[in-house]
């Protein structure tokens, strides 16, 4: 038996007795543009892929510029593998644990390094793309997106930051 399975297993005797804790979570998929205007409301996510050594997921700090979610990285960590055209997903989220409520951002695409010269200047003056890790990140990965799905649970609300002002 595992510290895993003896942990679980000590949780489970803890509980009372035919008592069971079924929570039932309504979701709502969140349309294209709803997905949108999440994803552009934040500047943290995961980008996840399959790496030469294993999948591999990590939190960057990015901006969506030119149809795509960009961020910066250095050209000698494990993120640097993306600088060649890789299939990744990128998640953003918003998470209430209290409520049980928030909402999931999802981007399907291919990851590259950047190398347009006038798009690599842009980059550079853009906010949100400016990494947290220190170091030298000069390396711009791009991911063009392919597909775009969310989820919004615990609420039929639409997620405040999806909403557009009228008009």
């Amino acid at each position: 038996m595992t510290t895993f399975d003896r942990r679980v297993g000590q949780e489970r005797a803890s509980a009372p007795r035919g008592q069971r804790t079924s929570r039932r979570i309504n979701y709502a998929d969140l349309a294209f543009a709803e997905c949108q205007a999440l994803l552009e409301s934040r500047d943290i996510g995961r980008i996840g892929w399959n790496a030469g050594h294993g999948p591999q997921i990590f939190p960057v700090s990015y901006a969506c510029v030119a149809d795509m979610i960009v961020f910066r990285t250095s050209p000698f960590g494990v993120l640097s593998e993306l600088v060649r055209p890789t299939q990744v997903v990128f998640e953003v989220d918003d998470l209430d644990a209290t409520r049980h409520t928030g909402w999931s951002v999802i981007a399907h695409g291919r990851g590259q390094a950047v190398a347009s010269p006038a798009l690599l200047t842009h980059l550079w003056t853009v906010d949100g793309a400016e990494p947290w890790a220190g170091g030298v990140r000069n390396v711009f990965i791009g991911i063009t997106v392919e597909r775009l799905s969310g989820r919004s649970f615990g609420s039929q609300r639409v997620p405040s930051a999806a909403r557009r002002p009228a008009d």
